[in-house]
């Protein structure tokens, strides 16, 4: 991890590090009803440090990979990169993100300061099929067989423990079916 000590990161700085956690819930649409895949994961989020976007707007940004493995078979199930972002100007965090089933998403919301009652960040994010702001986009097949409508994720993170919630509104199978993750990490 190369780190970039003038860079503010905001509450991003949180997230820098590797986690793990190995209590994560995968309730996943199925023809007949639900699956219900528990699973463990690694984390891991390094600072690439600050970015400038048409000479004005300031942004830092950490990179990250995510490995989601199912605890019956020990397979991968999940492989995911992307970007978490801080606009300090805008109090926004973004989070973009690629799925390798030609899923992209790219969620924003702004941070207002709220932390638990632990005293941990709490990142609320959220994207919709459609928003010009934060959207979803998605390859032809997808959009016609198991098309991702909408999703929002909350995060909450700060010393050595992160939790996060996050649901996508899935079109598949002929329903709508709220497709949801959870898991707990804590840094190694």
């Amino acid at each position: 991890m190369v780190n970039f000590p003038d860079v503010d990161y905001g509450p991003l700085h949180q997230l820098l590090g590797t986690w793990k956690g190995d209590q994560g819930t995968d309730v996943a649409p199925e023809p007949d009803g639900e699956e219900n895949n528990p699973y463990y994961e690694t984390i891991t989020y390094e600072d690439i440090g600050d970015l400038s976007n048409a000479e004005e707007q300031q942004l830092a940004a950490v990179y990250y990979r995510q490995i989601v493995k199912r605890k019956s078979n020990d397979e991968v199930f999940h492989d995911q990169t992307g970007y978490w972002i801080w606009d300090a100007a805008n109090s926004t965090i973004m989070h973009s993100f690629v799925i390798p089933r030609a899923v992209s998403v790219v969620a924003g919301g702004v941070y207002t300061g709220a932390t638990d009652d632990e005293g941990r960040v709490v990142l609320e994010l959220s994207a919709k099929l459609g928003d010009p702001g934060w959207g979803i986009v998605q390859s032809p097949f997808m959009s016609k067989k198991a098309s991702s409508l909408e999703f929002s994720q909350k995060v909450t993170v700060g010393g050595a423990k992160m939790a996060y919630a996050q649901t996508t509104l899935v079109d598949i199978y002929g329903k709508v079916f709220d497709h949801t993750d959870d898991n707990t990490l804590t840094r190694v």
